[in-house]
This record gives C-alpha cells, sequence and structure tokens, in this order.
C-alpha cells in the first residue's frame, strides 16, 4: 500500500494533565516524520525517521533542532526502534529502500546494513527479551527475525497473502509475535513453529496500520487500522474480539499502550486528532 506526500513534518512532546494534553515542545523538520523511539536510558531524547531518508536525534531539554541527523537510507524511513533489552543502546531503522540499519545513536554512521527483504519494510521492531534480535515486517509479505550478532536473518515466515504494514512482540513470551497486514488480519507466531499461525483475529475492515501488544496483559492487544476504528483483542478467549472504539473520522495509524497505567491508551488519526483514553474493556476486571 503506497502512500507518497510531500511536506514538512512536526515532533510534537505532549504532556497530560487533568485539563487534558498540555504542548510542552514542537520541533519542526523539512520533511514528513513517520515514526518515533524514545530512549531506554534518558527522558529527553527521541529519534524520529522521516521521508527524505534520515533519522533525527532530538533532546526536549536542549536545543530547537536535532542534535544530530544520521542519512543513509536512500528512500523513505518508515519505522524505528530504540533497543529495550539491559545493556544496549541499539537503534534499527526500517526503510522503503528494503534494508534495514543498525545505529548506536553516539556513533554517526549505521553500525551495520541488513538485506534481505524484497519489498518496502513497514515495521521493525526490537525483542523486548533477547538481545541483539529484531523483528520486521514488509510489503513482500514477510516476518523476518534478525540476529545482530550474525549479521544475517535468523527466520524467514511468509506471514500473510499481502503487505504487511506492522508487527510487534509480545512482552510475555520470548517467542510469540503478532502481524496486522492489508488484508485486514491479525495473525500471531511462535517463532518454535512457524508453519501455521496461533492465531488470527478478523474483525478490521481496511487495512491494519500498527499493532501492540499490552505490557500489563499477556494476552491482551490492541490495532488500528484504516477502517478508522481501534480494536482490543483477548487471543486466549473464544470471543476474542473485547471492544471496537470508533472516535476518529478518518484512517487511524499511531497506537500504544501506556507504560505507566494498565488502562490507558493512545491513538492518533489522519483527522489531525491524538486521543488519550481508558477503554471500558481494560477498566472492567477480569
Amino acid at each position: 500500500m503506497y502512500f507518497r506526500f510531500t511536506g514538512c513534518g512536526t515532533l510534537l512532546i505532549l504532556d497530560p494533565d487533568e485539563s487534558g494534553l498540555r504542548l510542552f515542545r514542537s520541533f519542526d523538520w523539512n520533511d514528513g516524520l513517520f515514526d518515533v523511539t524514545w530512549s531506554e536510558n534518558n527522558e529527553h531524547v527521541l529519534i524520529t525517521c522521516s521521508g527524505d531518508g534520515s533519522l533525527q536525534l532530538w533532546d526536549t531539554a536542549k536545543a530547537a533542532g536535532p542534535l544530530q541527523v544520521y542519512k543513509e537510507h536512500t528512500q523513505e524511513v518508515y519505522s524505528v526502534d530504540w533497543s529495550q533489552t539491559r545493556g544496549e543502546q541499539l537503534v534499527v531503522s526500517g526503510s522503503w529502500d528494503q534494508t534495514v540499519k543498525l545505529w548506536d545513536p553516539t556513533v554517526g554512521k549505521s553500525l551495520c546494513t541488513f538485506r534481505g527483504h524484497e519489498s518496502i519494510i513497514y515495521s521493525t521492531i526490537w525483542s523486548p527479551h533477547i538481545p541483539g534480535c529484531f523483528a520486521s515486517a514488509s510489503g513482500d509479505q514477510t516476518l523476518r527475525i534478525w540476529d545482530v550478532k550474525a549479521a544475517g536473518v535468523r527466520i524467514v515466515i511468509p506471514a500473510h497473502q499481502a503487505e504487511i504494514l506492522s508487527c510487534d512482540w509480545c512482552k510475555y513470551s520470548e517467542n510469540l509475535l503478532v502481524t496486522g497486514a492489508v488484508d485486514c488480519s491479525l495473525r500471531g507466531w511462535d517463532l518454535r513453529n512457524v508453519r501455521q499461525p496461533v492465531f488470527e483475529l478478523l474483525g478490521h475492515t481496511y487495512a491494519i496500520r500498527r499493532v501492540k501488544f499490552s505490557p500489563f496483559h499477556a494476552s491482551v492487544l490492541a490495532s488500528c487500522s484504516y477502517d478508522f476504528t481501534v480494536r482490543f483483542w483477548n487471543f486466549s478467549k473464544p470471543d476474542f474480539l473485547l471492544e471496537t472504539v470508533e472516535h476518529h473520522t478518518e484512517f487511524t495509524c499511531g497506537l500504544d499502550f501506556s507504560l505507566q497505567s494498565p488502562t490507558q491508551v493512545a491513538d492518533c488519526s489522519w483527522d489531525e486528532t491524538i486521543k488519550i483514553y481508558d477503554p471500558a474493556c481494560l477498566t472492567i476486571p477480569a
């Protein structure tokens, strides 16, 4: 699914309080910003990636411009993620140039480039369990698991018969991942046996743009879609769809769970709104 835009991007740092969302800082860039990831060891530092093929390192406590700009990708960078495993300070970026690059933010150039995907890379995500291991999802319909130490791919999973726009790693199992695709389905994958998915969740009516596992509930995940909805699922239950939230009027493209509150979720949409809320399915006791 290809969308190409021209124009500028803005990074907004928002601070929620009792009256709503307060704008803390904003930073402008000369191209669209597609993804953002926070540093795992400095609450003021974050990295964005953009349509001009670059990554930008920002410090919310310092200058108005980026501290560093890393420009090696030759096309749009659509995904960026900061490693969460202890002892690592590494970043991965996935690009429309079909490559993944590994970065140490203290070094001015990439450490390694991973090749193998045969189409646009939409999502790159570190394992929260295994040091030096990350997953990527692509328009070539595969989910791939990579090993930084081996500088190559460990597992190739033909996960969908459609472009895969998002993937995420379960916070409670080092072997479980989920993919979301243009075919409107979510599929769970156990790395110990990838011949078929361990679950498939159906309900969205257009492409799934983002999927996230809950950090508080082992079998709960959320997805957002170009059908304007956010849906919450429990893949361990027969009736796996917990709730459908319809509070946007355009494509819903961003989604995440709070790391502090077990009931709080944030999402964003092409309707130019960001919503922070507590879905009913997370506030009702199990």
